[in-house]
């Protein structure tokens, strides 16, 4: 049998649909328990590739005959050789194109709804990372909200649906992944827009994002409005779209809330986190959609892919929006926290521009999951 490769947009659009895979993933067990490509109704093999070098005779049996298997790697090559001894027993298998990496970087740009006068808002969902980011269009123009480093992609999207990106912006200082911000308005010639309370040890020059800011895209004119909400980092700002979308940035969450303590203030922000999440956010309407910048589990994506929920549903729903004891929420930020990201504080330096690693040693920061949360 013919060993067939699998895109990343492939198999993107197998975990949007839910449907079934067998993941026969052949990295060592250490980089699987950390992290995975996850679906609704995936089911999971994992043996290291060094393993199977002489033979896949002995795992046949943990194969199934009526599932699509999937064979992934960290960068191809291991998968491509153990999905040709596999087809060689008969059995019917692709391999992941470009393995773990092109999983981490892909991104599916799902429609999270109309704008005013005909404008659109676009959530891309890195569902090999986590992370969230937005195009708004209107008029011709778009603007960019917390991109990835992976700029072609918004660049090759805003280009099919004829608009120029003149706005990037980024809601905080990220720590979790490297931002494609700075590098896409240096490509497009848009302005660059930062919180300047996270902008203190930055090396370049940007538009100072600032609390009660309005930014106006297009002829149709939407508004984009910066909210101050401090508490994943100093500068965090929110933004609410056409007076429906509110972007959370890392501050609030589906089913969680933003952690306080990636530039190892966490005892400092975290009045600064309840303030924003129990006042703030109180002050808005509850009809507002959530679109947060990152998610933390495949439960949370909607029938259609995107990730998003009414702020009214969150205050009924998130814990961490229903915490009445302060002392309990500030325990809860400063003690209940997973891991930090791998390499945070080099990418915290590499988005101030202090640091400028190659386009490998960026992929290598960014490999694992997104850790922003408070579990």
């Amino acid at each position: 049998m013919t060993v067939k490769a699998m895109t990343a947009e492939e198999a993107a659009q197998k975990v949007i649909q839910k449907e079934e895979m067998f993941i026969l993933d052949v990295r060592n067990h250490d980089a699987f328990a950390d992290w995975k490509m996850e679906g609704d109704h995936f089911q999971y093999l994992n043996i290291p590739y060094f393993d199977l070098l002489d033979g896949v005779g002995e795992i046949m049996e943990k194969l199934p005959a009526d599932k699509d298997i999937l064979v992934v790697c960290a960068k191809e090559g291991s998968s491509v050789m153990v999905a040709e001894m596999l087809s060689d027993e008969g059995l019917d298998v692709s391999y992941l194109q470009g393995g773990m990496k092109a999983w981490s970087e892909h991104l599916e740009p799902v429609k999270v709804g109309d704008l005013k006068d005909g404008g659109e808002l676009y959530q891309f969902v890195r569902l090999g990372k986590g992370c969230l980011s937005y195009m708004a269009i209107s008029g011709g123009e778009a603007a960019i909200i917390d991109a990835a480093r992976v700029t072609e992609a918004y660049r090759g999207f805003a280009d099919e649906k004829g608009a120029a990106i003149k706005h990037v912006f980024d809601t905080h200082l990220h720590a979790d992944h490297i931002s494609g911000g700075r590098m896409l308005a240096e490509q497009t010639g848009a302005s660059y827009w930062l919180p300047p309370k996270d902008a203190g040890e930055v090396t370049f020059d940007y538009s100072s994002l600032e609390d009660g800011r309005t930014v106006k895209i297009g002829t149709t004119a939407i508004d984009i409005h910066a909210l101050y909400s401090p508490g994943h980092t100093i500068g965090s700002t929110s933004f609410v779209i056409d007076g429906r979308y509110l972007l959370s940035g890392d501050i609030l969450f589906i089913d969680s809330i933003g952690r306080p303590d990636l530039a190892g203030l966490a005892d400092d922000w975290v009045g600064d986190l309840r303030e924003t999440l129990y006042k703030r956010y109180r002050d808005l309407s509850e009809e507002l959609l959530v679109l947060p910048a990152h998610f933390m589990i495949i439960d949370e994506l909607n029938d259609d892919g995107s990730v998003s929920k009414k702020l009214g549903t969150l205050f009924a729903e998130n814990h961490g929006l229903n915490i009445s004891d302060e002392a309990e929420f500030r325990r809860l930020v400063t003690e209940n926290l997973p891991p930090q990201p791998n390499a945070y504080q080099e990418i915290r330096k590499t988005n101030m521009g202090r640091i400028t690693p190659d386009e490998e040693e960026q992929r290598e920061m960014e490999i694992g999951p997104n850790r922003c949360a408070v579990r």
